[in-house]
């Protein structure tokens, strides 16, 4: 019919067909040459030699690089990476303004670390023989894991939200799993809300599960505020310490029971696994509301004693796994769940801020797949679907995980064998907190390799109080 149509226009006006025929041709023509022009435009800006030399430049999805010195230290650190790497230099572009009456004019000013810059072929920094390191870039020029894990599990001053600030909570999470699944635990760090200026409420808490049977054990203070800023994650809580040595943690307890007040002492050990950590990451959301989470282990190793009376419990060569949160709590829900498995770790989790400072439809959740040389992937298209029907405890029967990205299509199936539920009055009591164990199935492929296996994990959600 549209040849019919244009054949009878040309035999009825042939002159302006032509002429139509012609400007429609020539404007298809320019637009093509136009995007290749554009193509040309955009390589040429994203050329390492115009971000100040090297063969390749890392950017973050909106510009620059969130937590630069975790990535610094991943691309020089890694055996994946490091035969391959010569040099690398950080840069940071800001814009100035150079102001005198009547005329304000703008600079895009370009700051990096000279010795680095000169290592990566920056011709720039190269001709300027004097412009040389300053005491400050060393942080850069050697980039110490120690030093970056412990800034990546430092504590955090709250923002000036007086409507959220009684909510306003911190805290250092582990949990351990001996190999035949028979002792678990549960270990938080929390220092809390003011209680009075410069003091804040804090308080130590540990779950104690060996074969099903579940006995829980705390300490509460109240502790230096800026001592806490200072220090962390090397915190004291009464007679309870977390010491960050190197790479290692260690753990010192002195708890009670809660029930019967018996007395529970520990001395425990976690050594990360290399190349195993999520980089912090902050949810913002209406009038100063955020909740942030990092990863500082995603899988290791705890060695160490537990006393209880004349009961000594080994956790010798348990499975262990940290992470820190900190933010505003009052009717905040959570889904989170992690397993590792040979030389593979993975975490997922999603956020529910209160209905009033963001749409908790619209929080994407995660999923990070991580091996030895580091991050394999990370998606957000995630979704986590839990079991209707109640299971032990009230808790779901399964957890379903389903997350797709550019690197990741993983299936995971959870299901629940272990549950302890607990109420969170930081969260405001409208729902109990529930800590899953029980063993996941994941298939599927991540950073081009394909990954099955079944292995004991665990997950944590709400259900109404």
């Amino acid at each position: 019919m549209i040849l019919k149509l244009a054949l009878r226009s040309l035999a009825v006006r042939p002159v302006r067909t032509a002429v139509l025929a012609c400007g429609f041709g020539l404007g298809i023509a320019v637009m093509a040459e136009l995007l290749g022009v554009g193509d040309v435009i955009l390589d040429q800006a994203r050329s390492p030699a115009l971000q100040g030399g090297g063969d390749l430049v890392v950017s973050g999805a909106l510009g620059s690089v969130d937590n630069a010195r975790y990535v610094l230290s991943i691309v020089r650190g890694t055996t994946a990476t490091r035969p391959q790497v010569a040099a690398a230099s950080p840069s940071r572009r800001s814009s100035l303004y150079l102001i005198k009456p009547g005329m304000v004019l703008p600079i895009v000013a370009r700051g990096g670390v000279p010795s680095l810059e000169k290592a990566v072929g920056d011709k720039e920094a190269g001709g300027v023989a004097g412009w040389n390191d300053a005491p400050g870039d060393a942080r850069w020029t050697t980039v110490d894991p120690s030093d970056v894990l412990r800034s990546m599990d430092r504590f955090h001053r709250p923002p000036d939200a007086a409507e959220f600030s009684s909510s306003w909570a911190e805290w250092l999470y582990f949990n351990g799993r001996t190999a035949d699944g028979r002792v678990r635990f549960y270990l938080t760090f929390l220092v809390g809300p003011s209680t009075r200026p410069g003091v804040r409420a804090a308080s130590v808490r540990l779950q104690l599960d060996r074969d099903g049977q579940v006995k829980n054990y705390a300490s509460r203070t109240d502790v230096d505020e800026q001592a806490v800023l200072d220090r962390a994650p090397d915190l004291d809580i009464g007679r309870n310490q977390v010491r960050l040595d190197g790479l290692r943690y260690r753990i010192d307890l002195h708890l009670r029971a809660e029930d019967d007040s018996s007395q529970i002492d520990g001395r425990l050990t976690l050594d990360p696994d290399a190349g195993r950590s999520l980089p912090p990451t902050v949810i913002r959301g209406a009038r100063g509301w955020l909740s942030g989470y990092v990863v500082p282990v995603l899988s290791g190793r705890i060695s160490g004693l537990i006393t209880a009376g004349r009961e000594s419990i080994s956790l010798e060569g348990a499975s262990g796994y940290h992470d820190h949160n900190w933010g505003f709590w009052r009717d905040v829900r959570w889904q989170w769940g992690q397993v590792a498995d040979g030389d593979l770790s993975l975490v997922y989790g999603r956020v529910f801020p209160p209905a009033d400072v963001a749409d908790p439809d619209r929080m994407p959740g995660f999923l990070g797949v991580l091996d030895r040389q580091g991050l394999v992937g990370v998606a957000t298209n995630v979704t986590i679907v839990e079991d209707r029907k109640d299971g032990i405890a009230g808790a779901p029967g399964a957890i379903n995980v389903t997350a797709r990205g550019n690197a990741i299509d993983l299936r995971l199936a959870f299901v629940v064998d272990r549950s302890i539920r607990t109420g969170l009055t930081m969260t405001g009591g409208a729902n109990d907190f529930l800590q899953l164990g029980g063993t996941y199935r994941v298939d599927g492929r991540a950073g081009g390799r394909t990954i099955n296996f079944t292995a004991r994990g665990a997950a944590e959600t709400f259900r109404p109080h």
